[in-house]
């Protein structure tokens, strides 16, 4: 329309004439084109044509089927780690009788250190580590490989005394004569829980997520891994130096009376041997048989007990290198025996 007024204002008659004829026809060609072009489509229509078959069963029928809900119970096979881990714990291995027990030496060394050490506790780390617990005013527990190779130095609160494990992942340490306890992880040894006691603790075991700890000459106080008391066990024995608990049993040596003890969580006394042999029984330990191992640290030796307390034997003496031997610890998997003497001489045994 712009271009029309502008041609009518600035052209001759004979230029708008031609000009105006010339865009008649250009819009004329494009309606041609465009009813052409709406001409030539077509419309779709889409009929479903039914089979007779289909169609004289629809009319025949008044239902198709029903659709029916049955219940019944799941047979769903749920396991819960935790009672895996129970039921594989109560596995007991077939008896092995300690006369034909005996121990292959794989590696000892003597821990090096610029300070001085007494050697008091010992354990087998599930990265099959050595980790030993220096009782100085050095305040650390002393990392090792299996190989000898000296790991590192790992400074605690105070003097450790003993260490246990309480599942792969922590142990527990005892301080002698302060009056606490602590739970610590066993990778980066950072304290998870500090336990509060009543009386000053040398040994401590783990038993089912149980702490027993050994307070005074007489008693065994339980907690759990909270520090909550549970109960108290009180026992006949006046000189308990250590302690050990699996299978719902607790076993503890007496050096007043140079005997072992083996009872039932509930008190009841399933066994005790005298042995003249271990004077001053300073650690104790339990192999995959229940055997009981005990270190005598004044006589110099190891003695093996039966599982039903009715033999024993000495396995090893001052002639093995023994001399004060204070701790000892046992590897159920690898089924090796972990022993140190006071000043930090360590051997490994495995059985043969």
């Amino acid at each position: 329309m712009e271009q029309t007024t502008h041609m009518k204002q600035f052209s001759s008659d004979i230029q708008v004439f031609l000009g105006t004829r010339q865009v008649s026809r250009q819009i004329l060609r494009e309606v041609e084109s465009t009813k052409s072009k709406f001409e030539s489509s077509k419309n779709y229509e889409l009929k479903v044509s039914m089979h007779s078959l289909i169609t004289i069963l629809s009319n025949e029928l008044e239902e198709f089927g029903k659709i029916k809900v049955s219940e019944s119970a799941t047979n769903f096979d749920f396991r819960d780690l935790k009672l895996d881990q129970a039921q594989i714990e109560t596995i007991v291995p077939t008896s092995r009788n300690i006369s034909d027990i005996k121990l292959q030496l794989i590696k000892s060394f003597q821990m090096k250190s610029t300070h001085k050490l007494e050697i008091t506790g010992c354990v087998i780390l599930p990265n099959g580590n050595l980790l030993m617990a220096n009782d100085t005013e050095e305040n650390h527990l002393i990392e090792y490989s299996d190989a000898g190779e000296h790991i590192r130095d790992i400074p605690v609160s105070g003097p450790p005394y003993d260490i246990d494990r309480i599942d792969l992942d922590r142990i527990v340490v005892t301080y002698g004569d302060a009056l606490y306890i602590e739970i610590m992880n066993c990778k980066t040894f950072n304290v998870e829980k500090k336990i509060s006691l009543q009386h000053s603790c040398l040994k401590v075991s783990q038993e089912d997520g149980r702490l027993y700890v050994v307070y005074g000459k007489a008693k065994i106080q339980v907690m759990d891994i909270s520090g909550n008391q549970i109960e108290t066990l009180k026992i006949t024995s006046e000189g308990i130096t250590c302690i050990k608990t699996s299978r719902q049993k607790i076993y503890y040596a007496d050096y007043s009376t140079k005997e072992v003890h083996c009872f039932r969580l509930n008190g009841e006394e399933l066994w005790k041997l005298e042995c003249d042999s271990i004077k001053f029984p300073y650690d104790i330990t339990l192999d995959s048989y229940h055997n009981v191992y005990v270190v005598g640290c004044v006589s110099n030796n190891i003695s093996i007990i039966q599982h039903d307390g009715k033999n024993s034997k000495t396995l090893l003496t001052e002639s093995d290198g023994l001399y004060h031997p204070t701790a000892l610890d046992f590897d159920t998997d690898k089924k090796t025996l972990l022993i140190c003497n006071e000043e930090g001489n360590v051997a490994l045994y495995k059985f043969v």
